[in-house]
């Protein structure tokens, strides 16, 4: 199936009943509707009206986006992200479908939101139903595999007997420093408009901790530094390369690159399991290492084809046990 079409009918159905389910009920629904729960009940409403735009217009950002996606192709021409833009496709339609549903069950037929009850095992069930019709829509457009490619090895490099050679790279992905100085403000903001009283000590507990988290992830991976010396690679997180991870050089057999986008990996981040992992912090060129104990390793990294010639050279003069 053409991914297009594809996405471009099932996100025109999904907004349909989106929009038309809520509609046709309109008469047995109160005015506003209660659209949050938490564990002592409702506590919170919207509008009719503002909540069916809101759901729609969430759910079409998300729809555009894939489309958009398709419509570049690069993104589906591996294996791996085609199953991730068909679970999301799939997946992300079936989540706002149950989201919907649920809220219109809970509100029907009450005359004040307030008294609107929403059953503890509806939100579990949502959550399972969009992620096996992910699973299941990723699984059946994932496609054949991807061909081998031959791996082109760098070009080799010689050491002058007596010299110690260092290669050294550092990368920065500018969305990820964006994210984090975006963090950094809110946190700062909303210190201040606590000390104004402003801002509840409830709403700081509630709001601080994820802020903190995006910070320190965003402190932790918008910048990585790799260097290769005589007897180890040292891959450094952060700004100030901390933390660090060490392979030594005796577990490594040798090393190439290969070009890589976050589509074809699982996006931003560590991505994969131990021994077939990619750090990525943007796409394109990657130095890749092959341990000798047959896992590799992927790192996005400029000028990775220098590094990984220094890597075989210094490889090809270690004595192997």
């Amino acid at each position: 199936m053409n991914p297009r079409i594809a996405a471009a009918a099932w996100g025109a159905a999904v907004t349909a009943a989106l929009v038309l389910g809520p509609m046709g009920l309109r008469d047995r629904l109160p005015d506003p509707l209660a659209t949050h729960w938490n564990a002592g009940g409702v506590d919170g409403s919207a509008s009719f009206q503002a909540h069916v735009l809101t759901v729609a217009a969430v759910w079409t950002v998300v729809w555009v986006a894939l489309v958009a996606v398709a419509a570049r192709g690069w993104a589906l021409r591996h294996r791996n992200g085609r199953a991730l833009w068909w679970g999301g496709l799939f997946g992300g339609g079936v989540l706002v479908l149950g989201t919907q549903a649920a809220t219109m069950s809970a509100n029907l037929g009450v005359a004040d939101w307030t008294a609107a009850s929403l059953p503890g095992w509806q939100v579990p069930l949502v959550v399972v139903a969009s992620l096996g019709a992910g699973v299941l829509a990723g699984y059946l457009g994932r496609g054949a595999p991807d061909p081998v490619e031959a791996v082109q090895p760098p070009p080799e490099m010689r050491l002058r007997p007596g010299r110690r050679t260092v290669w050294v790279s550092r990368l920065v992905n500018p969305w990820l420093v964006a994210l984090t100085l975006v963090a950094a403000a809110v946190i700062v903001v909303l210190c201040g408009l606590r000390l104004a009283g402003a801002v509840s000590a409830a709403t700081m507990a509630t709001a601080l901790p994820g802020i903190v988290i995006a910070l320190v992830a965003g402190l932790a991976t918008a910048t990585l530094s790799v260097r290769v010396g005589d007897d180890a690679l040292v891959i450094g997180f952060g700004p100030l390369g901390v933390p660090a991870r060490r392979i030594p050089l005796s577990k490594i057999d040798r090393a190439w690159t290969e070009v890589r986008r976050p589509s074809e990996v699982g996006g931003w981040g560590f991505r994969g399991l131990p021994g077939m992992a990619t750090i990525m912090l943007r796409g394109g060129e990657c130095l890749v290492i092959g341990y000798r104990s047959g896992g590799r390793l992927a790192i996005s990294i400029d000028d990775a084809e220098r590094g990984a010639s220094l890597i075989n050279a210094l490889v090809a003069e270690r004595p192997r046990s």
